[in-house]
């Protein structure tokens, strides 16, 4: 079909679920940065084909508690991997 529409994508194409799940794993197991940059693929992803982004959200809350629990216990110097 032709005309002024955009083409629709399509909905096979839609890895919301997999970046979300993705980003709550390595936000809770290893780095928060991962967890953030994953979070914010499912929510471009879901706003991009109609579903929901509550995973995006919860990947992305993950990963910045993960980042601030971490730089606080850098900071108070009981991190126990660098010392």
């Amino acid at each position: 079909m032709t005309g002024p529409y955009p083409a629709q994508p399509r909905a096979g194409n839609d890895r919301s679920v997999l970046w979300g799940v993705l980003g709550i794993v390595l936000g809770l197991i290893c780095c928060g940065l991962l967890g953030f940059l994953f979070g914010y693929l499912s929510i471009r992803d879901a706003k991009r084909y109609g579903s929901s982004p509550t995973l995006g959200y919860v990947a992305i809350a993950v990963g910045v508690i993960n980042l601030v629990a971490s730089l606080v216990l850098r900071a108070t110097g009981s991190y126990p991997y660098w010392r």
